[in-house]
Order: structure tokens, then C-alpha cells, then sequence
């Protein structure tokens, strides 16, 4: 089953999305559009938490079109884009869902994730994630990298 360790009492998992449920790699057309690759296995993760009544949250520093559809077709309850300063987000999430630290999960990869880290209790990253996040005290690494399946390993985790 992996080996993260998370306790049954979470009721929502909020995550950044480039470089965890994506590979962090973005596509630029001609035109200059950007794409995004998303693996199945995540994007059922999606799908297996609502299934399972956990709450979802995505805080992004980007916007892109990836994060609206998975949004809207999954009925994701807080999407914050083009956000630099996540911490305020974060706890604003937390205190609007009146959630204390055993309820809630942070997935981040970058040095723009670290404050919200620190904050959670439980904290996880994957495992090409910058050495700052990776040196986070008490994160957990996904044996799983990210947009090939990290976040449900997550989901399955909590699932069980």
C-alpha cells in the first residue's frame, strides 16, 4: 500500500497542482497556449475522495484550463489561482472549514509551498521535489512521482 502514514481523522486534502498532480511539465503551443499532461490514475484520485466524502482544495501559482475542468467536473470546494503567497489561503481554508490539524493534509513541491508545510501537521511531497521541501520537518515523500500517480497514492492511502 505505500508507505505513508496518515491518520483517518483528515476530512480534506488541499495540494498545489503543477509538480504534484502534474508532471510539471507544461506544453507551449505555437499560438502560446499551455498544456498540461495529466495521468489517469490521478485524476481518478480525484473522483475516489469526493466518493469518500473527504473535502478537495487546489492552490495554485499558476492558472490554467487543467485545474478548471478537474474543478468543476469533481465539485473541488476551494480553487485559489495565480496565488504567490499561499499561507493566507491555507488558513483561510482551514478556518472556513473550522478544521483542526488532524483534519486537513498539504501536498507541495516547490519553495512557494514551503510556508503551508510548516503549517500542516501532515505535509507531503513527491519525491523530485526541491531539497528546501524535501528537508521540511516531518514531510512525507510519495513513493510515486508526481502527474504519474503521487496523488493517488495519496487518495489510496486515506481510503485504505
Amino acid at each position: 500500500m505505500g508507505k505513508l502514514k496518515l491518520p483517518k481523522t483528515i476530512k480534506m486534502v488541499i495540494t498545489d497542482f503543477d509538480g504534484v498532480v502534474t508532471d510539471n511539465s507544461v506544453y507551449i503551443s505555437d499560438d502560446f497556449s499551455m498544456t498540461r499532461r495529466l495521468n489517469f490514475k490521478d485524476i481518478m484520485a480525484f473522483s475516489l475522495l469526493k466518493k469518500n466524502n473527504y473535502k478537495l482544495g487546489i492552490i495554485s501559482g499558476e492558472k490554467n484550463a487543467a485545474i478548471e475542468t478537474l474543478a468543476n467536473k469533481f465539485q473541488v470546494e476551494e480553487v485559489h489561482q495565480n496565488i504567490r503567497i499561499k499561507i493566507d489561503i491555507l488558513k483561510g481554508i482551514v478556518e472556513k472549514y473550522n478544521l483542526s490539524e488532524e483534519e486537513f493534509l498539504y501536498i507541495g513541491d516547490d519553495v512557494n509551498d514551503i510556508e503551508c508545510l510548516e503549517y500542516a501537521k501532515y505535509k507531503i511531497t513527491v519525491p523530485h521535489a526541491v531539497e528546501k521541501v524535501k528537508s521540511v520537518k516531518g514531510i512525507q515523500i510519495t513513493e510515486n512521482s508526481a502527474g504519474n500517480g503521487a496523488f493517488r497514492e495519496v487518495a489510496d492511502c486515506l481510503i485504505g
